[in-house]
């Protein structure tokens, strides 16, 4: 994946997941870390009004209508499972209330979703619960066959440890 192909191979996407599983262990080990000096009320509320406001309506209305959804439902979970959201509101809290350690509900939520279920920001392109789009399907067929063809003439093994395990 680069600025020019915008996509993600498996490998890739494993990377990636692990990096924000990292950012959930710190966001945990700080949050029990501190465990007595957390509100759980606020800490409870911060945790669960993303998916309130940012995945269960858009869910809801996925399986009423049958996969069609307008693009509102896209833009309320893209906007709540934001970091830069969920930063701006810490920031604001912080300026207005003071910090405090019920806060880490948000990271936990966010490098929870990403590194734990792969769940990433929703692309207007593709259906509003996961679901392997057929381009996706063709592109891996043709990856896989470039990448058979580039192995078969430098003469390594497509089999090998380098190639891409597509699930």
């Amino acid at each position: 994946m680069d600025t020019k192909n915008l996509f993600m191979t498996p490998v890739t996407a494993r990377l990636i997941r692990a990096e924000y599983g990292l950012g959930l262990v710190v966001a945990l080990a700080l949050f029990f870390t501190h465990l007595g000096q957390v509100h759980w009320q606020t800490a409870l509320v911060l945790f669960v009004y993303i998916d309130l406001i940012g995945y269960l309506p858009g869910a809801i209305q996925y399986r009423r209508r049958k996969g069609r959804l307008h693009k509102g439902y896209y833009v309320a979970y893209n906007i709540m499972h934001s970091l830069v959201t969920q930063g701006l509101l810490t920031i604001g809290w912080i300026w207005l209330w003071g910090f405090e350690w019920a806060l880490l509900a948000l990271p936990i939520h966010l490098f929870g979703d990403r590194a734990l279920f792969g769940n990433y920001l929703k692309p207007f392109g593709l259906r509003f619960e996961p679901e392997t789009h057929r381009a996706y399907r063709r592109f891996r067929s043709e990856f896989e066959a470039a990448s058979a063809a580039s192995a078969a003439a430098t003469g390594s093994d497509p089999a090998s440890p380098g190639r891409l395990p597509w699930p």
